[in-house]
C-alpha cells in the first residue's frame, strides 16, 4: 500500500511543492515548525529508515536536498537550514529542512505556527522559483 508521501509525490493528494525531479520530490511540511518548513522523499522507495536506502538513492537524496536547502535559504529569510532526518510518523523516508534562527528553532516539540493556504502557496512559489535558478 501507498504511503501518504508516495501519494503526494504522485499528485493523489495535494501539497505545496518546492521542487522536483525524476527520483525525489520536496514540499511544504503541513505542520511546519517554521515558515518554508520542507520535506524531501525519494519518489520511488517506501522504507521508512534512511539508512536503508541503496546507495545510489540515498546519495541522491542528499544532493537534492543540499540543492533544495539553498532554495530554501534564498526564498526565506534565516540564518540556516537545520536538518532532521525522523521518519517516526510517516513509514518514508524524508528529510526534514528547516529555516533556523536559532537551534531552539529544530525543536519538534514546540507550539507550531500557523499558516493559511495562501502563505504557504506563496512561500512554496518562492523556494520553486529559486530552487529553478540553481
Amino acid at each position: 500500500m501507498a504511503t501518504i508521501f508516495t501519494k503526494i509525490a504522485n499528485g493523489e493528494i495535494p501539497s505545496y511543492k518546492v521542487a522536483e525531479n525524476d527520483e525525489f520530490y520536496a514540499f511544504l511540511d503541513i505542520s511546519p515548525l517554521a515558515q518554508g518548513h520542507t520535506l524531501v522523499i525519494p519518489k520511488h522507495v517506501e522504507d521508512d529508515y534512511i539508512f536503508h536506502l541503496d546507495p545510489q538513492t540515498y546519495d541522491g537524496l542528499w544532493t537534492f536536498a543540499r540543492k533544495v536547502a539553498a532554495a530554501l535559504k534564498a526564498a526565506v529569510p534565516c540564518k540556516r537550514v537545520g536538518v532532521a532526518v525522523l521518519g517516526m510518523e510517516v513509514p518514508h523516508t524524508h528529510i526534514h529542512l528547516v529555516p533556523l534562527q536559532t537551534e531552539g528553532d529544530l525543536d519538534f516539540r514546540k507550539e507550531r505556527p500557523v499558516f493559511t493556504p495562501e502563505q504557504q502557496a506563496l512561500t512554496a512559489a518562492a523556494i520553486l522559483k529559486e530552487y529553478e535558478k540553481l
